[in-house]
């Protein structure tokens, strides 16, 4: 399992397009990919899901992948997160 701890600096926080980008950007892989916010989880590949945690501007989430291709997702997805959000 890898992980990274992000703070939205976007803000919208995340909204629609960004949202629809990251699911995007997690659905090619295999792993598991999770967004947690407050306690709440939210799969990274759904994006009523991603929406659903209502991460705004200031707001800590960790993203979290385990599987077979982690260290993938997670190295794509930091980046996504520090370019986009």
């Amino acid at each position: 399992m890898k992980e990274f701890t992000y703070v939205i600096t976007d803000p919208a926080g995340i909204h629609a397009r960004p949202a629809g980008l990251l699911v995007k950007q997690a659905q090619p892989y295999e792993s598991d990919v999770t967004i947690i916010k407050d306690g709440k989880e939210g799969n990274a590949k759904s994006m009523l899901s991603v929406m659903g945690l209502g991460a705004k501007t200031g707001e800590e989430v960790t993203v979290r992948a385990e599987g077979p291709d982690e260290d993938d997702v997670i190295t794509e997805l930091e980046a996504f997160f520090k370019e986009n959000l």
